[in-house]
């Protein structure tokens, strides 16, 4: 064969390949379009405006406050929360379908935080989808965040802080401090640093709460591995009470002991943070006076958090979202809680007469309800660490044992 049949030949097979690499290999197979089996499902094709807008009048025609019940609050202050958020969460209807209405959004995301319940359990109470659900309380919780959330805030003058004082027994105290974890579900790629010393995986909330039941301060977030001292050493509260930045008022006069936050063993004692005594004392010690007296007034931290799980049981079990969602949620069940402790319309049907622990003469003579419906719940207490304490802060804590002591005296005379 001569050289151009040769070549010929080759042009040829090269242009038949590039044909079958063309045509075969490359080109796209259309699977053939299949119909869909439905739009939505048959219970939700009677869903419209008017008979979700049936579905809370009927609620809100009980006289026996069941509204009240489903969402944790009066119907004045859902109107109020409904107005405030509406500019935030509104969603245009369209050709296809009418969009849902925000008072249903808001009822939604109420419910999810005070039952804890499924998607799949408030998709059959509501008739919407769940995957619209979860999308529906990440965006209502995110705009109550932004509308409550100058109802967490930390005094910044000193006669604000002299307020604060009134309510608690324990001489210049001027708030509780205390730190939980939320259980929650374990976040991806993160190994051990959510998992906590009692086996489960969490996030930590630090909080310093007022003698009215309600949050001063919150830092939500940390990994749960950390205890409560280590939050609070990395928490923008230490950099506040070291710095002065919060003007803290200056010690009384007469009895020239400084104003300071009760805490309990998991915290390392300073001049600003008082802890109890360690170890067992026996009655009508110094000690054991001091550690009463601390305890009486620290038990308002522990009846703010039995309150806010009690009435929110989202928190009884974990907490079925990511680290983020999980936050967002507990922080909006905090905004909420100190709204609801303001409110005159709910205050009294969120924590009726009897709600927390009752004292007489520092004695414990009845438990709060609360203590009764909180058996089961995902906030737990952090693990205390061993700290060394400066020459001070034992100093200063000496100074406000003997102060009491001698005032326990006094009285009994």
């Amino acid at each position: 064969m001569d050289v151009a049949t040769l070549t010929a030949a080759a042009v040829y097979l090269f242009t038949a390949y590039r044909y079958y690499v063309n045509v075969y290999k490359k080109r796209v197979i259309k699977k053939k379009w299949k119909k869909r089996r439905w739009w939505m499902l048959s219970i939700h094709r009677n869903r419209t405006r008017s008979s979700m807008d049936k579905q809370l009048a009927e609620l809100l025609a009980e006289p026996s406050g069941e509204f009240d019940n489903f969402v944790r609050m009066s119907v004045n202050d859902f109107e109020y929360l409904l107005q405030k958020i509406s500019p935030i969460v509104a969603k245009q209807d369209t050709d296809w379908r009418d969009a849902i209405p925000i008072k249903i959004r808001l009822a939604v995301t109420l419910r999810y935080l005070a039952t804890g319940d499924s998607y799949k359990r408030l998709h059959h109470l509501f008739k919407i989808s769940s995957q619209i659900i979860s999308k529906i309380i990440p965006e209502v919780c995110s705009a109550l965040n932004e509308v409550l959330k100058d109802l967490v805030k930390i005094p910044t003058t000193e006669d604000e802080w002299l307020s604060k004082a009134e309510g608690f027994s324990f001489p210049n105290c001027i708030g509780t401090l205390d730190g939980k974890h939320i259980m929650i579900l374990p976040p991806p790629h993160t190994a051990s640093e959510y998992f906590n010393y009692k086996g489960h995986f969490s996030i930590v909330i630090l909080a310093l709460v007022d003698s009215d039941y309600c949050f001063m301060f919150l830092d939500i977030g940390c990994p749960g591995r950390i205890s409560d001292g280590g939050v609070y050493n990395q928490s923008v509260l230490r950099q506040k009470i070291e710095t002065n930045s919060i003007n803290l008022p200056p010690p009384n006069s007469n009895t020239n002991l400084p104003y300071v936050f009760l805490a309990d063993s998991a915290f390392a004692l300073s001049t600003r943070i008082m802890k109890p005594f360690p170890g067992h004392h026996a009655l009508g010690t110094p000690e054991r006076i001091f550690n009463q007296e601390l305890s009486r007034s620290r038990v308002f931290v522990e009846n703010t958090f039995g309150i806010l799980s009690s009435k929110f049981r989202i928190f009884k079990s974990s907490i079925r979202l990511d680290e983020v969602k999980a936050s967002k949620v507990t922080m909006t069940c905090i905004l909420l809680h100190n709204f609801l402790r303001k409110s005159i319309y709910s205050r009294n049907s969120y924590t009726p007469p009897g709600t927390v622990d009752s004292y007489v003469n520092g004695q414990l003579v009845q438990g709060g309800s609360w203590r009764l419906n909180n058996k089961e719940t995902c906030i737990t207490t952090l693990n205390a660490v061993p700290r060394r304490s400066t020459m001070n802060a034992l100093e200063t804590r000496v100074n406000f044992m003997n102060y009491i002591y001698e005032r326990r005296n006094h009285s009994q005379a």
